[in-house]
């Protein structure tokens, strides 16, 4: 494993870190902060706090499901 590899771990293990932060804060804390704070400008609002997983879960969810159909498919034309 060079040190490249290395690099590019760490880079993706701290930007998960924040996404898991921000949307930790976005989710759980903000609700509790009166709506006028400064701090409520840094966050969209809650009901994209629902809607952004859903969609990505479902398009992810939809990926795997072409991808399989696909291998699936091709595996029966190898036969």
């Amino acid at each position: 494993m060079g040190a490249s590899d290395k690099f590019i771990g760490f880079v993706m293990v701290l930007f998960r870190i924040f996404v898991f932060g921000y949307y930790t804060t976005w989710v759980i804390i903000t609700p509790f902060i009166v709506s006028d704070h400064w701090i409520q400008q840094y966050f969209l609002p809650r009901e994209y706090g629902i809607i952004i997983p859903l969609v990505l879960l479902v398009v992810g969810i939809t990926a795997i499901g072409t991808f399989l159909g696909l291998v699936m498919i091709k595996s029966k034309k190898n036969k």
